[in-house]
């Protein structure tokens, strides 16, 4: 099973970024999407940013993983 995470971008360099989730920081690839900027949160798949997701929907997801018995 394969999941994306979503991480919020803290730094961008080109198309390259740096995400924070949990207080960990992850290189995140900014090729597949467009007009990706600083305090986006992003769905962070195998090192690749696939989509845009908003603040709201970004912390209801990180709880529902957190509440998962893993």
């Amino acid at each position: 099973m394969c999941i994306a995470i979503p991480v919020k971008i803290i730094e961008i360099k080109g198309k390259l970024g740096i995400g924070e989730v949990g207080g960990v920081k992850r290189k995140v690839s900014l090729l597949l999407l467009d007009e990706v900027k600083v305090g986006d949160y992003v769905l962070l798949h195998a090192g690749f940013a696939i989509s845009k997701v908003k603040k709201e929907e970004a912390e209801e997801l990180l709880e529902m993983l957190a509440s998962l018995d893993v």
